[in-house]
């Protein structure tokens, strides 16, 4: 496992704000990565001075931190549809998301921003949903938000739409792709300008921003990492939702099914959920027993950081090039986990870090949803 440095304090104002967006956006920074700069380094000022020598040290040349304008405009453009940034720590900031590893240092978030440290549940599923399958999901979103909890979801068609639907009195969060202000798929334009209104629009993507299939499975832990639970309707074997349910299972949430029939292609994620041992729901009587009286999940009130990050003396070229390539014999195109490819090397968890971040910043490996790494080259 992995320890936490001491925690970072949020930006105090405008500047600092500024200042954390700017890294964030730079080219290579991911949330791992910028948790990670920010531990060294203290404040987003220092990182982003010291990101170009950081570059340099992994091999990569005339590297840029991300343009102030650039982030100026950003600002703007989210504060001209209404919107606001919230950063780690912040009074808004979600509770639930602050175990993550690779929590979003900065959400935009547009609408009732109370809605963020409610007790939440996650209703998802298929996009080409049955009848059936839809009136499920609203019965499910009407009555557990009228139990009292918020119903997250991801703005899809299908199953999705109808959980909104049916929360939209009791409270409902759109967990979106792209960016706050821009409406996908476009069928869904007057159901996401009732949330707006009435519950949350959340993001970690910039204001305008056309959502691509790679921005899905960011936006998939955010979703199942706001809930204290994740029920799906219906979903196919390979299904988006059946990712979200194992990335829900990853960060040590419930996760709960419906079931469906042999023969209905969009059933076979569920059901086989149900046969590896997620819960078996009818109604939502089921996901509340489920629950049990208490469900809070323990808060961990540190902005999430996966390791020590105390400054390293430096090592001998050959030694880090040689640690370089082991990493990188370990890895492949199939996401492996950190904390496993640190037992694998038998090499201290900072230490591994520190070699991360230089063959991340050197684009030769990424970061995925849920602590993953995967060889890029």
């Amino acid at each position: 496992m992995f320890s936490s440095p001491p925690p970072l304090a949020p930006p105090t104002s405008e500047e600092d704000k500024l200042a954390w967006l700017r890294l964030l956006r730079s080219r290579r920074v991911g949330p791992t990565t910028f948790y990670r700069l920010m531990a060294e380094h203290g404040t987003a000022p220092a990182a982003l001075e010291a990101l170009p020598q950081v570059a340099a040290a992994a091999g990569v040349n005339q590297y840029h931190a991300f343009p102030r304008d650039l982030a100026a405009k950003e600002l703007a453009a989210g504060k001209r549809h209404g919107a606001r940034l919230i950063a780690a720590g912040e009074p808004h900031y979600p509770t639930a998301l602050r175990d993550l590893p690779d929590a979003p240092p900065l959400l935009w978030a547009q609408g009732d921003l109370t809605l963020l440290n409610k007790p939440t549940l996650a209703v998802i599923g298929a996009r080409n949903a049955s009848s059936l399958g839809r009136r499920m999901a609203g019965r499910l979103a009407g009555e557990l938000g009228r139990a009292g909890h918020v119903i997250a979801s991801g703005l899809a068609r299908g199953v999705d739409a109808e959980a909104h639907k049916a929360a939209l009195e009791s409270g409902t969060i759109a967990v979106v792709a792209g960016g706050v202000d821009v409406t996908y798929p476009q069928e869904n334009a007057a159901l996401m300008a009732r949330i707006a209104e009435g519950g949350l629009i959340l993001s970690e993507e910039p204001p305008g921003l056309q959502p691509q299939a790679r921005h899905f499975p960011k936006r998939n832990r955010i979703i199942s990492g706001l809930a204290r639970a994740v029920v799906v309707v219906e979903a196919g074997a390979r299904s988006g939702s059946l990712i979200t349910a194992r990335m829900a299972l990853d960060q040590g949430r419930e996760v709960l099914a419906v079931p469906g029939h042999p023969f209905d292609a969009r059933a076979s994620g569920c059901n086989m959920l149900i046969r590896d041992g997620a819960t078996l729901v009818r109604g939502a009587d089921d996901v509340l027993e489920a629950l049990g009286p208490s469900t809070a999940q323990p808060a961990n009130t540190n902005p999430p950081q996966p390791a020590d990050l105390t400054r390293a003396p430096e090592r001998p070229k050959a030694e880090t090039t040689s640690l370089h390539a082991r990493i990188l014999g370990l890895i492949g195109p199939s996401p492996m986990a950190e904390d496993q490819l640190a037992r694998d090397l038998s090499v201290p968890a900072q230490r591994l870090s520190e070699n991360l971040l230089s063959l991340e910043l050197d684009g030769r490996i990424a970061r995925q949803p849920g602590g993953l790494i995967v060889k890029t080259a």
